[in-house]
């Protein structure tokens, strides 16, 4: 049994309805791969800042101790503290934040840091770009002597 359809009288096929085609992709395409060109030196120079090894890596300890307590890097080097320990600390070197006068010195000209809490297992990174030596300390165990210098060296 064929199945009847309806035709106009022209005998062509009716026209199809435009506004249930779908948009024409192209422009959207086009779009979308401006946008990801204009983010891949973006992200590229993000993967390689991940990448790359910290020039020095610091512990924080159980001992409520920065291990080492000093580190020596160059201007424009990275320094990781990492939180091996059960509690929380901080990296600081702000002046202003210190408890006591000789837990923070910064050189002329750097700014102050503060890493907020780094909690259990995580890291914080800073990057020394002014030559000097930066004492700092956590503040929750200030008082336990918990500090740390950073040497900072000119590059040559």
């Amino acid at each position: 049994m064929a199945i009847a359809t309806k035709r106009p009288a022209t005998g062509r096929r009716p026209a199809t309805d435009r506004s249930r085609r779908p948009a024409p992709r192209l422009p959207v395409l086009a779009a979308a791969a401006i946008a990801l060109a204009a983010a891949l030196p973006a992200l590229a120079q993000e993967q390689q800042q991940q990448a790359e090894e910290p020039a020095a890596v610091v512990e924080m300890t159980d001992l409520l101790a920065f291990e080492p307590e000093t580190v020596t890097v160059t201007a424009g080097e990275t320094v990781e503290w990492r939180n091996v320990s059960e509690v929380r600390h901080t990296v600081t070197a702000d002046p202003a934040e210190a408890a006591y006068s000789g837990s923070a010195h910064l050189p002329e000209g750097a700014e102050p840091f503060d890493s907020g809490f780094v909690e259990p297992g995580d890291s914080w990174q800073h990057t020394f770009e002014v030559p000097g030596t930066y004492d700092y300390f956590c503040i929750p165990h200030e008082a336990t002597g918990m500090r740390g210098t950073v040497v900072v060296e000119e590059a040559q």
